[in-house]
């Protein structure tokens, strides 16, 4: 069915019963199976009972009445909604901008003109393209494609994402923020197949076939802001480093950033400073600070920083970290503002199996006695390994103080947090370092804001400071600050049309773009991006796929399907990459990767002709990115897009959105009699069912996935151990929050939607 945008709201008589009834028809006729006759009805009511009533108030109105209409058995009305609202929105751009709300989109090059003489786009726009190429791009504008928008999608679009002047005028469109970031992502491409580029970044994005990450989304052509959307930086223990990182975490918050931070370097409570014995003061002091940053320094105003901090498990202040957000105890120890995340190794989950005792240590004081730290080694084989034999070493030597605990304790401690405050996350160190396609050049510590982004770390440090010509020199040896560009694929929608291997290929270059375009405030995290120029292609709507295909959550077949569909996605996604090193040449560290050596394929049993074929291009051309797969939760981009988040299952088939001074309706995707039995709530699934098909996922995708166990509020602490042994063994690399039924809300993580 074609639907014809309504053409009467602009010249609407808000007293003319008749031009109302028309227009009312117009919105309503592609939805033949909603009761049109009683919203009109409705609508006449209010009308009669009203004299003079604007234009303005009406179109509110008859949105609220639409509303309030949308159920499981009328979803369409959100589609009314949004077309009411879409009219207003070209109304009030048209006023800004000086033409006929009839138009729908008024000039684009006067568009960028004028946002760029107001200071909200860049100059680089109009540097990069003359006026002609930009009219012609112009053409390329499909206000049709703004009728996909459900009413909560475009709200959220409209009021978080739209250029808007500095006075809050609405200027741009949804198809002109779609096409701005195509042409940003696309300015450097060569001038001979840049336009057919743009052409088919927007056709992804305009479909809702894929979304950009929220800095994308978000900041694209504008004056301001970045486009990646989290970092990682590994806090070296000292005094200059930690306030170093602390300048830099700051900056990045500024400009949008998530933010990861390792601080298993620092050492413990009472440890030695200078040989001043029991004078350190440990992790908490400095989570403090990271706190007052997180709270301080706001993202552009819109919301304040987020803030993920990691130790590990081993680490002599876990206990007080993981307690750290806690609404009891000693409020001078709390942070409740950042995130925490536990860095795990086999061997510990081996102990809390057993039941067995745990050693705590001091990491500097491993240091200075062992000559060597000991949250550098992993174990290379499950079982067996560096990492096992380093920790007994230090276990047996009697120089190295510990304290020793059942293991099974350390382990109460992190359920009791999750179960109060949904954190901490789980990292589990080995299993994320034996895949990591970079080992040759490095060390993973810990994950980011969200848990999918899995890259080399180290710490950067001063090297030298110096005067000269009146002049401070001060000189770092960068480490690797770890940046993820982001983008997700929308699997309902992308599947059924047949287009994964179309969208993949021009979604890798658009990410591979962000890396070169990207101006971030910390030198050390452009080094890194251009080092292993690493992406983070992902998926949501998995829930909403599997409903129109009609398959049921707790099913082999959709573990299977999982398996299946994402080894399809990573084929397609290491395809797309190489062909762009074949065009623009391998990422500088590809020489020794697993990916040179073929590790990368042996490791996931990829023997198939195809696969080895995909094998023998790689060797041929290398390959553009050294990190390439990251699933993000993607709620509010999914929101934008139409479909369910992440990898998650739905909480409920209708919901309500809460807004300023209402309420928005919104029901499952696609919701009708066929998919309704799918959509099972997250509460009533077992997990384990979720933990097998993140299993057969993770085995595809190269760094992680921002995977949440959802519990129910009377769940025995024995069933929750058992879920977190079964992700563990199954080979998950990480888990994000754990989401009960009774816990406050938990915020999400808006950078690394996408």
């Amino acid at each position: 069915m074609t639907l014809q945008l309504p053409t009467a709201y602009s010249d609407l008589d808000s007293g003319n019963l008749q031009e109302v009834h028309q227009f009312i028809q117009q919105i309503t006729a592609p939805y033949p199976g909603l009761h049109a006759a009683e919203f009109a009805e409705k609508i006449s009511t209010l009308l009669s009972s009203k004299q003079n009533i604007h234009k303005d108030k009406l179109a509110n109105d008859m949105i609220l009445a639409a509303l309030e209409r949308i159920s499981a058995g009328e979803p369409d009305w959100t589609y009314v909604a949004a077309r009411i609202y879409l009219e207003r929105l070209y109304e009030k751009a048209s006023i800004s901008r000086g033409y006929r709300s009839s138009e729908k989109y008024g000039s684009f090059y006067d568009l960028i003109l004028k946002l760029t003489k107001l200071g909200i786009y860049s100059s680089k726009l109009m540097q990069a393209y003359t006026e002609q190429e930009i009219k012609t791009l112009g053409s390329l504008i499909n206000a049709e494609q703004d009728l996909l928008f459900t009413y909560i999608g475009l709200v959220t679009l409209s009021e978080r994402y739209l250029a808007k002047s500095h006075a809050g005028e609405i200027h741009e469109l949804p198809q002109e923020r779609f096409l701005i970031i195509a042409m940003t992502l696309m300015m450097n491409e060569p001038k001979e197949k840049r336009f057919d580029l743009i052409k088919e970044a927007y056709w992804a994005m305009s479909n809702l076939l894929m979304t950009v990450a929220t800095p994308t989304l978000a900041n694209a052509g504008k004056s301001y802001g970045q486009l990646s959307s989290c970092f990682i930086d590994t806090v070296e223990d000292s005094l200059r480093g930690i306030y170093d990182s602390n300048t830099d975490i700051a900056n990045l918050s500024k400009n949008g950033g998530g933010i990861g931070v390792y601080l298993g370097k620092i050492r413990a409570r009472g440890s030695d400073i200078k040989g001043f014995k029991g004078v350190s003061s440990g992790t908490i002091p400095w989570m403090k600070q990271l706190n007052n940053t997180a709270v301080s320094v706001d993202q552009l105003g819109q919301r304040q920083g987020a803030i993920a901090v990691y130790l590990d498990v081993w680490h002599k202040d876990i206990f007080s970290f993981l307690e750290s957000r806690l609404n009891n105890g000693d409020e001078r120890l709390r942070t409740h503002d950042l995130f925490t995340g536990v860095c795990i190794p086999d061997l510990f989950m081996e102990l809390v199996r057993e039941r067995g005792d745990w050693h705590l240590f001091d990491p500097h004081e491993v240091r200075t006695v062992m000559g060597y730290s000991l949250e550098d080694y992993f174990d290379e084989e499950p079982g067996s390994g560096t990492f096992r034999k380093k920790y007994f070493e230090c276990v047996n030597h009697q120089d190295l103080t510990r304290h020793t605990v059942p293991t099974i304790e350390v382990f109460k401690a992190i359920m009791i947090s999750q179960l109060e405050t949904g954190t901490p996350y789980m990292f589990y160190r080995d299993t994320v370092n034996r895949a990591n396609s970079n080992y040759h050049q490095g060390m993973i510590y810990c994950s980011n804001l969200c848990t999918e982004i899995t890259q080399n770390q180290s710490p950067t440090t001063v090297t030298e400071e110096k005067t000269e010509d009146g002049k401070i020199i001060t000189v770092k040896e960068p480490g690797d600050f770890v940046v993820c560009n982001l983008s997700s694929i929308s699997l309902a929608k992308a599947v059924q049309e047949g287009v994964l291997e179309r969208l993949i290929a021009i979604q890798v270059r658009m990410l591979d773009n962000v890396i070169d375009l990207n101006d971030i405030p910390v030198l050390q995290a452009n080094l890194t991006n251009q080092k292993y120029r690493g992406i983070g292609l992902g998926t949501f709507g998995w829930h909403h796929l599997l409903a129109l295909k009609g398959i049921a959550w707790e099913t082999d077949k959709a573990v299977q399907y999982c398996d299946e569909l994402y080894e399809e996605i990573a084929y397609l996604t290491i395809k797309a990459s190489i062909e762009i090193a074949r065009e623009k040449a391998a990422y500088p560290l590809f020489p020794g990767s697993s990916w040179e050596t073929g590790a990368y394929f042996e490791k996931r049993g990829y023997h198939s002709a195809r696969w080895q074929e995909l094998r023998a291009e790689i060797n041929k051309y290398g390959i553009r990115n050294g990190y390439l797969l990251a699933v993000a939760p993607n709620s509010s981009t999914a929101i934008i897009a139409g479909s369910t988040s992440g990898i998650d299952p739905i909480f409920r088939k209708e919901y309500s959105e809460e807004k300023k001074d209402y309420k928005i309706p919104v029901t499952a995707p696609d919701l009708n009699p066929h998919t309704n039995w799918y959509y099972k709530s997250v509460y009533l699934i077992d997990q384990k069912w979720s933990i097998l098909q993140n299993a057969k996922r993770q085995r595809h995708i190269d760094q992680s996935i921002s995977f949440n166990i959802y519990v129910r509020n009377d769940i025995k602490a024995k069933e929750l151990l058992e879920l977190h042994m079964l992700a563990w063994e199954q080979g998950l690399k990480t888990t994000y929050y754990v989401r009960s039924t009774s816990s406050a809300v938990i915020e999400e993580c808006e950078s690394c939607h996408s």
